[in-house]
């Protein structure tokens, strides 16, 4: 198909599960390619809460052995299929092309050449009967490159209109257009952090931060944060779960601070680390989404330290919950087309890639 002469359509689903284990994020987007733009709708949208069961066993599946990892990656693989099934015959959705589906990352160690999130494609197909495009991050990884962000191809083709577009999950990323180029990387860790020490209250999350925003900062815990992201800042790495266990857990387990005091810090970091790494503009429109935009005391301690050097902009729940689903769902379509998806400018590789491996097309 000619994109500069025809109006090109896609009806695809987009699965994204992050670090935060939050759940599995499931949307269904019609795409337009006219003139050269790319355009969305989201059709339906939902998150499936995990069951304990599988929280324990996303978050310790790094512990597993080779034939029960993978068993656990097919049985993952079947769990989504069938929660495609659901949301398929729930929202009476006709006409899906295909899944475009991200998985659970278990391992993302780029500097070895390997990254592997869990969620077989085959076994997804199998349950779907629909055709699957997975594993996005392996080929950039091979090639040399982080493997990471993803996200900013469809910043840069979906959010064009924004200076900034910064993500608040798990962890904190940004995209932005540099000397014409589009530029990303992991800033910090941001709700990993938070939901961590959350559940030591029994809660899955800090609600608006309101427990944060009784606390006060530390500044001996503030200033390792600070430490240990300067030493990451000097090769800007993409961060995983790896990092935060050895670096970013022992500091948020000192007993010795109030729980709230360390919600406080956390926060205060974030928000620190997240106005650093901004360009010295005035004047930025800056796009929020992830759970994080959703933290009222988060998103006021970034305003305040912006002051009105940016605007931050936060959309509609729905793109701000599901932004990351909706462009995994763009990158299976940039995939079948077989045009770029990933980024050699974001993720450091010596070329640019379409990335994705094809299942029963």
């Amino acid at each position: 198909m000619n994109s500069n002469t025809k109006i090109a359509r896609y009806k695809v689903m987009g699965l994204m599960s992050g670090t935060s284990l939050d759940g599995l994020d499931i949307v269904c987007c019609e795409f337009t390619l006219n003139n050269n733009k790319w355009h969305f709708k989201l059709k339906a949208n939902e998150t499936l809460k995990y069951s304990d069961k599988w929280k324990i066993q996303l978050a310790n599946a790094h512990l597993l052995e080779g034939s029960a990892l993978q068993l656990l990656d097919i049985d993952f693989g079947f769990f989504i299929g069938k929660a495609c099934n659901k949301f398929i015959e729930k929202n009476k959705l006709r006409g899906i092309q295909f899944i475009a589906s991200h998985g659970h990352t278990i391992f993302h160690q780029p500097k070895k050449k390997f990254t592997f999130q869990m969620g077989n494609g085959n076994a997804i197909h199998q349950i779907t009967n629909l055709p699957v495009v997975n594993d996005f991050r392996s080929l950039d990884v091979l090639k040399g490159g982080e493997g990471a962000p993803l996200v900013p191809i469809g910043d840069h083709l979906l959010f064009s209109q924004f200076d900034v577009c910064l993500n608040l999950g798990g962890i904190a990323n940004l995209s932005r257009v540099e000397k014409g180029k589009r530029v990303a990387f992991d800033i910090c860790f941001a709700n990993m952090g938070l939901n961590y020490l959350a559940e030591k209250t029994n809660k899955a999350y800090d609600k608006d931060g309101k427990e944060a925003a009784k606390g006060e900062v530390n500044i001996k815990m503030f200033n390792q944060l600070k430490k240990q992201y300067l030493q990451w800042k000097k090769s800007r790495p993409s961060l995983g779960r790896e990092g935060f266990e050895k670096s970013i857990r022992p500091i948020l387990n000192n007993d010795t601070i109030l729980l709230r005091d360390r919600l406080r810090t956390m926060v205060e970091s974030i928000s620190h680390e997240i106005v650093e790494s901004l360009p010295q503009e005035s004047n930025l429109k800056l796009l929020a989404t992830g759970g994080g935009a959703m933290n009222l005391f988060l998103i006021k301690c970034i305003q305040e330290k912006l002051g009105n050097k940016a605007q931050i902009i936060t959309p509609d729940a729905a793109i701000v919950n599901y932004k990351e689903a909706i462009v995994f769902a763009l990158l299976g379509v940039l995939r079948i087309r077989n045009e770029v998806n990933v980024l050699k400018t974001v993720t450091g590789a010596p070329t640019d890639s379409s990335a994705g491996v094809m299942i029963g097309f």
